[in-house]
């Protein structure tokens, strides 16, 4: 009889409720005062659950495809405007081959992005065009090259003076893009980094110091969130451990994949995603 993961159900029924939170917060609910509304942060809280849980079961199914062991998905609550910190499943046994690197690396990330692409042109016909605010402080949200051209498509072009209130599930779909890019970043041991090491082996260290320290550069000049996001890379070690059966090519579909994963990272990268003004 198998054990019932009582840690990752309990990871997830709080995150569920710290973004169920968020998403009542972001919509000015003051949950001390009405705490039964906590239910109208629902389609930002759903939407951003599933695509996280979307990303992680993807990583989860191409482990065990490849016989490598992984954890379920451990979900972090937390109390910021987000609800939560994301997912990730540990890996459990190590990854074997070239093509093992690709198939767990790309997977989580573009099935993500899909989900996360749906949500947003579900939530920006929902969105509103509205006056721009001069109130003293304001979160603006940066644009990737994605980001703008579903904006397009979808609102259509938006006059001068005037700002896109986005939905909940618009916005949910950001932070989805937002995550993808974090992952595909190609150091260490993230998803990108899985999959740059499948294409050019060891050389991938000199890669990895070299993203590190464009990162750190862009929190100086940016957004200060590259800085600490360079800091915890190099906390977690940017070297990739190796595979073991190196010499197995890759082929045309794990290339293409990988290939795809990497245009998905610089479509969705945005140089200054929160700006307060």
């Amino acid at each position: 009889m198998k054990k019932i993961p009582f840690l990752h159900l309990c990871l997830f029924a709080l995150t569920f409720i710290t973004t169920l939170g968020a998403g009542a917060f972001q919509q000015d609910i003051d949950l001390f005062e009405e705490p039964l509304r906590i239910i109208e942060g629902l389609p930002f809280a759903g939407t951003l659950m599933f695509i996280l849980l979307v990303h992680e079961l993807a990583h989860f199914f191409a482990s065990r495809m490849h016989s490598v062991k992984s954890s379920l998905p451990y979900f972090i609550p937390a109390p910021t405007l987000l609800g939560t910190l994301g997912a990730f499943i540990k890996m459990e046994s190590p990854i074997y081959s070239r093509k093992a690197l690709i198939d767990i690396g790309a997977s989580g990330p573009i099935a993500g992005f899909v989900v996360a692409i749906i949500a947003c042109i579900i939530g920006l016909n929902m969105s509103n065009i509205v006056p721009a605010a001069h109130s003293e402080e304001a979160l603006i949200l940066g644009d990737s090259l994605l980001f703008s051209l579903l904006t397009s498509v979808t609102v259509g072009s938006v006059p001068d003076n005037f700002d896109v209130v986005l939905h909940p599930i618009a916005f949910a779909g950001w932070i989805g893009l937002f995550v993808t890019t974090l992952n595909m970043i190609p150091v260490g041991q993230l998803d990108g980094g899985h999959i740059m090491y499948a294409f050019i082996g060891e050389r991938h260290k000199i890669l990895s110091v070299i993203f590190v320290a464009g990162l750190a550069t862009m929190g100086i000049f940016f957004w200060e969130g590259w800085l600490l996001w360079a800091v915890l890379l190099l906390i977690l070690k940017i070297k990739h451990p190796p595979v073991y059966y190196w010499e197995e090519p890759l082929d045309r579909t794990r290339i293409l994949a990988g290939i795809i994963s990497l245009i998905i990272f610089v479509i969705t990268f945005i140089p200054d995603p929160f700006r307060i003004t």
